[in-house]
């Protein structure tokens, strides 16, 4: 969920010229041999061998306040084999907000997120223990690298961040790094900044939204979409956003593939 982007009507609208299409299809064909050695085993020691793409939601409120606490509500992660190009496996799972415990009708109408759902799931805790055991049966960051993809900033240094903060837990190791998508994106396709939203980035690569929008499961599997396109494209995505001592931090493009640590189970603060 990305509250700085209501409504949606005030979204640029998208124009793809003939050039652009040309652009687009000479740079699949002149990385179409990037692509093969990407998905060459033997590859494996060079670049992630998945992508975990989350797209949090969030409670909100219509025009949210600047004090407003965003809680976690929705914990959904796709995982992308970069070797088979396929979306391999979901995790999803509700959370019970513990601040702003009753969510306002504009949340529920958003996200489609209902009061009872939220009413009956975990707290945030154990929901990314839940995650955690998930991520550690993949047997990601022992036997296979991997990365987290967002779509933009907010998920990790907002969304996750606060969360954190409000459940006394320590900001966990392996989701200090992530992959923007958007700054990837922007920069392999030359695309503006501000034509980088999730819909748009569909529309520019000939595809439609598939779900509900808002719904963080459906969205990170959009978002899986887009990035096994650009994989298919012959970009190797590669994070370039960190958190460092709570600051939201570039990542240079120069730093070798690096994949990201064991996932563990945080223990609460004191």
């Amino acid at each position: 969920m990305h509250s700085r982007e209501w409504p949606d009507s005030r979204a640029p609208a998208l124009t793809t010229s003939g050039r652009g299409v040309r652009d687009v299809l000479k740079k699949r064909l002149k990385n179409y041999y990037k692509k093969q050695k990407l998905k060459e085993p033997s590859d494996s020691d060079a670049y992630y061998d998945y992508i975990c793409v989350i797209d949090f939601e969030a409670t909100c409120e219509e025009g949210n306040a600047p004090e407003y606490i965003h809680e976690i509500i929705e914990f959904p992660i796709v995982l992308v084999n970069t070797r088979t190009l396929e979306i391999e496996d979901t995790f999803q799972r509700y959370v019970r907000p513990e601040v702003n415990t009753q969510l306002s009708q504009f949340c529920i109408n958003l996200t489609g997120i209902t009061q009872e759902l939220v009413d009956k799931a975990d707290p945030f805790h154990l929901v990314l223990q839940s995650a955690v055991e998930w991520m550690r049966e993949k047997e990601l960051g022992t036997k296979f690298k991997y990365a987290i993809l967002t779509d933009g900033s907010w998920d990790m240094s907002k969304f996750f961040n606060m969360q954190c903060h409000l459940s006394r837990l320590r900001f966990p190791q392996f989701a200090k790094k992530w992959i923007n998508i958007r700054k990837c994106y922007g920069n392999f396709y030359k695309v503006p900044r501000n034509q980088t939203k999730l819909t748009m980035m569909l529309e520019q690569l000939g595809m439609i939204y598939d779900g509900r929008l808002h719904c963080g499961l459906d969205d990170s599997k959009n978002i899986a979409r887009i990035a096994i396109r650009m994989l298919q494209d012959g970009c190797e995505l590669r994070v370039n956003e960190r958190l460092h001592s709570g600051q939201l931090m570039t990542v240079s493009s120069s730093l070798p593939f690096e994949g990201a640590p064991v996932p563990h189970i945080m223990e609460l603060k004191n």
